[in-house]
């Protein structure tokens, strides 16, 4: 009397687990779509909070992209007046912006990461909580202390002339603003994680 496959071996027993496992985390499957699925059902179980900031970094990624892209091109020849190096305020702008395109960049590997593995880079929740409220204080001061040494010299030229070179200054300024809300957003959701893992 043999126990082959038809009588219920160790065999059998393993292929619920390894169906289950396919189903549940979808990483083991070739093709890369289960993986996408994963990453979006894990989405959708954070909580409203972990949602609501990872669309703010999207978001601040984006702008502060844009503020870098349009002030770095703002060069148009006459002589030099019209051209961002000349401007102290508009290279601190350039440089807080890159800085603020680095930091959201890295945010936002951190949480593509954790949908897609399931865990975070930082083990720990209460310093991945510092972390993310230092951060987003951090860089959301330096977009408004560039914001506001930025903004003065933009409207003082526009008072004389209203040309590309000051239309092009105002975008950057404009994105770089968007780039502050978003940031500033993320850092009331971090300081409420903050609050909650020290309750805790």
């Amino acid at each position: 009397m043999s126990s082959g496959p038809a009588g219920g071996g160790p065999d059998d027993a393993s292929v619920p687990g390894a169906a289950g496992a396919a189903v549940d985390g979808g990483d083991d499957v070739p093709g890369g779509a289960p993986v996408s699925r994963s990453i979006v059902e894990r989405w959708k179980m954070d909580p409203a909070p972990a949602r609501a900031r990872l669309l703010l970094r999207v978001l601040a990624w984006l702008f502060s992209f844009l503020a870098l892209v349009v002030m770095a091109s703002n060069k148009h020849g006459h002589g030099g007046a019209q051209d961002f190096d000349n401007y102290p305020e508009y290279n601190y702008c350039l440089g807080i912006s890159i800085v603020a395109f680095l930091y959201a960049m890295a945010q936002l590997l951190r949480d593509v990461h954790r949908l897609s593995c399931g865990r975070e880079v930082i083990a720990a929740r209460k310093a991945a909580a510092v972390v993310d409220f230092a951060g987003d204080q951090i860089v959301a001061y330096l977009l408004m202390s560039a914001l506001s040494a930025a903004a003065p010299v933009t409207d003082y030229m526009r008072q004389a002339a209203d040309n590309l070179f000051t239309d092009s200054a105002a975008a950057a300024i404009s994105m770089a603003f968007l780039a502050f809300l978003a940031v500033g957003l993320s850092a009331i959701i971090s300081g409420y994680n903050l609050a909650m893992e020290v309750l805790v």
